[in-house]
């Protein structure tokens, strides 16, 4: 399997390390636990709890294991260097959406770290996707699930 690279911000990256090392410490001893408490309850092979804790585990270490590849591939990005002069990467980018002249600002993000909430959006969105490469003034058609949608790209910051 190739390695796959994916980009983020200083606080994504810090999120991903402290979640696993999260999962890593108290995950895996909540877990032992559960699993000691179980097998004390006597016959294995008719323990519901026994069961249940092992299943638990397991998803645990695919957690762990799913993060450690994941951060295997994480670059940081310097967000001081990024290019204004088109929209990328950890671009700040305002558009107008030429239909309803409604007007917002996303940050383009990796997938990891989209938060429709905060502001940013993955560059692998049909949105993100549209956007990049583009410069200040131009007008990006974005197919969505509603349809074509023309957005004019207001201003592009880091």
């Amino acid at each position: 399997m190739s390695q796959k690279i994916s980009y983020y911000t200083k606080e994504g990256l810090e999120k991903l390390t402290n979640e696993l090392a999260t999962l890593k410490s108290k995950g895996r001893s909540d877990i032992a636990k559960q699993i000691a408490e179980a097998r004390d309850k006597g016959d294995l092979s008719e323990n519901a709890e026994y069961d249940a804790a092992k299943d638990a585990q397991g998803h645990l270490e695919a957690k762990i294991a799913q993060l450690e590849n994941l951060l295997s591939g994480a670059r940081l990005l310097d967000e001081t260097k990024v290019d204004t002069s088109s929209v990328s990467i950890l671009s700040k980018v305002t558009i107008k959406n030429k239909k309803n002249k409604a007007t917002m600002t996303y940050m383009l993000v990796s997938e990891e770290e989209a938060d429709l909430k905060s502001g940013k959006i993955s560059t692998q969105s049909p949105i993100g996707k549209g956007l990049l490469g583009k410069k200040k003034g131009d007008v990006a058609i974005i197919k969505t699930p509603a349809g074509e949608i023309e957005f004019e790209i207001l201003d592009i910051g880091a």
